[in-house]
């Protein structure tokens, strides 16, 4: 086994580089299990995706042909993925809560001639009719479920070779437009995004990583499963899905040195084990507000959060949407390693990122080694759509020249559709989506998330949405209302019975919350979100489901 205490270069670019690299210097070194379950080593990782390899191809299955992967995290899952992605085929990631429509609309536009799926998601395609579909095969033992060919028999896969132009996966994203995209990424588009991550976290074979966000996202599988296997690391997955009480088992058992997660996830442990004991009183939130307080509090507080983490935990990667601006201000009062990222699937995913060192307020950190970043077009105060070129980013949209020429331009430069403006030291921020952007009657650019992140800094409210109706601001809020049934006697009577004093409560919190606001981005009403709004795999708001259409102006 070799430990490698620098900077790992694959050569070529490939993932067939990565995983034969590591099988060979970490053979004896565990590679992938669930948490209550044993590792198996990299030797055997090896012999297993060398295994699936021989199936595959001994069911006609060529370079270039498409496998479809359906399943929540397991270890079955890497062994699968590595099977199809080191020997030329293409890799179609699907994620776990896309509905049978959308599982249907990604196996039939991807031509996949295989699928590997897990038996708990089996229901979302029996019945389907695939014409594409050569192979079935159930993930949890690698059962065959269906077939069309005869199988031949090999002793071993014929040794395939994968250039670094080579695709390997096309990933079909749940954008919050509503329309799934294939992304068409490369082996060079993969594997450098995980070779650069060293600059921000630098790693080696005693690491342990605890994955739970969907493998089948591009955040997770290139920074949480690419990356970590370059070095020898050891993952574990959960059994179950993630929550408080199959995370915090998880990580005193295993005691993680790394992890990523989404502004969600330590948002709800801020509300839940920060901010609501000290709103309890106007003594206690008075002395919450005094900053030398305020520091001594989040650094006992950050010391308890740092032990429910197990103790040893080195890097903490947050992205996939953008971070409270109060939970970020926490964590860095309560020395917390955190660390922030910025990227899309397109680009592989990583644009952007900062290290446990390297973090300052709500910047998403500095450009990734060999991307080049740019604002174009920018207003006044330097704010303007971000465009990135480099190797990770997207050949295009599978089958969908019309889309791909939108976004990528003639001498390669990707929009990304995202506003942004760097500081003085070439820190990116991120203000919003573009097409989130509101423009206001003076024409204003008003940004929702900066709203919404005002909002959600309430004891009370899980989320937000703002949008415009009418030309007015109109925030959907969903409410926490374990938390609030904690401060406030009666309140379901007061909810249910007495809407006069309900419709009061919203009044005072609509001008509470418009003395925090510039005068542009006043709300106008509060609606109360009765559900849990619909999310993306990297938990951000399908705000497509929640906006009217715009009205269609009558002909004169």
């Amino acid at each position: 086994m070799e430990i490698l205490h620098k900077k790992f270069e694959p050569k070529p670019l490939t993932l067939q580089s990565v995983i034969h690299h590591s099988v060979k210097h970490f053979a004896n070194s565990p590679s992938v299990s669930f948490v209550d379950g044993e590792p198996i080593t990299y030797g055997e990782l090896g012999k297993k995706i060398d295994e699936m390899a021989t199936l595959l191809q001994s069911y006609g299955l060529k370079k270039g042909d498409k496998v479809a992967l359906f399943s929540t995290n397991m270890p079955n899952w890497v062994i699968a993925y590595f099977s199809v992605v080191s020997n030329g085929l293409i890799i179609v990631p699907i994620l776990p809560d896309f509905i049978r429509s959308e599982v249907e609309n990604v196996l039939i536009h991807s031509e996949s001639k295989a699928l590997f799926i897990s038996n708990r998601l089996y229901p979302k395609v029996d019945g389907l009719e695939l014409p594409d579909m050569e192979l079935i095969i159930q993930l949890e033992d690698f059962e065959i479920l269906q077939k069309k060919s005869k199988k031949i028999e090999l002793k071993e896969a014929e040794k395939i070779t994968v250039a670094e132009d080579d695709i390997a996966a096309i990933i079909y994203t749940s954008g919050t437009t509503g329309k799934s995209k294939g992304v068409v990424l490369t082996h060079k588009n993969i594997t450098f995004v995980a070779m650069q991550s060293y600059t921000f976290k630098p790693i080696n074979h005693n690491d342990v990583f605890l994955s739970f966000l969907p493998l089948s996202h591009t955040y997770e599988n290139t920074i949480g499963l690419i990356y970590p296997i370059m070095y020898g690391v050891s993952i574990y997955y959960l059994e179950k899905p993630p929550s408080a009480s199959t995370l915090i088992p998880a990580m005193a058992k295993i005691r993680p040195t790394m992890m990523l997660s989404v502004p969600l996830i330590m948002e709800k442990i801020y509300k839940s084990q920060v901010q609501s004991k000290f709103n309890k009183n106007r003594f206690s939130r008075l002395i919450y507000n005094t900053p030398v307080f305020r520091r001594l509090i989040h650094g006992i507080a950050g010391k308890k959060l740092y032990k429910t983490f197990g103790g040893r935990l080195q890097f903490f990667g947050i992205g996939g949407a953008k971070l409270d601006s109060r939970v970020e201000r926490f964590l860095k009062e309560a020395k917390f390693p955190y660390a922030i990222g910025y990227g899309l699937t397109e680009t592989a995913p990583l644009l952007a990122g900062a290290g446990t060192h390297q973090t300052k307020l709500q910047s998403t950190g500095f450009a990734v080694k060999g991307v080049t970043l740019k604002i174009n077009e920018p207003n006044k105060k330097g704010v303007g759509e971000i465009w990135a070129k480099g190797p990770n980013v997207m050949q295009g949209y599978y089958k969908n020249p019309e889309v791909t020429a939108e976004v990528l331009t003639e001498d390669g430069w990707f929009r990304t559709g995202d506003l942004g403006k760097f500081d003085s030291k070439n820190r990116l921020y991120i203000k919003g989506r573009m097409k989130n952007t509101i423009v206001n009657a003076s024409g204003e650019n008003i940004y929702p998330e900066d709203i919404e992140s005002v909002i959600n800094n309430n004891q009370f409210i899980i989320e937000s949405l703002v949008i415009e109706e009418d030309g007015f601001l109109v925030a959907k809020v969903l409410l926490d209302i374990e938390a609030i049934e904690k401060s406030l006697e009666h309140w379901k009577n007061v909810y249910e019975e007495n809407k006069d004093k309900f419709n009061e409560w919203k009044k005072h919190f609509t001008k509470e919350l418009n003395s925090k606001l510039n005068k542009s981005s006043q709300i106008n009403r509060i609606d109360i979100q009765e559900e849990p709004f619909e999310k993306t795999a990297s938990q951000k708001i399908k705000r497509f489901l929640y906006q009217k259409p715009a009205k269609k102006q009558k002909k004169s």
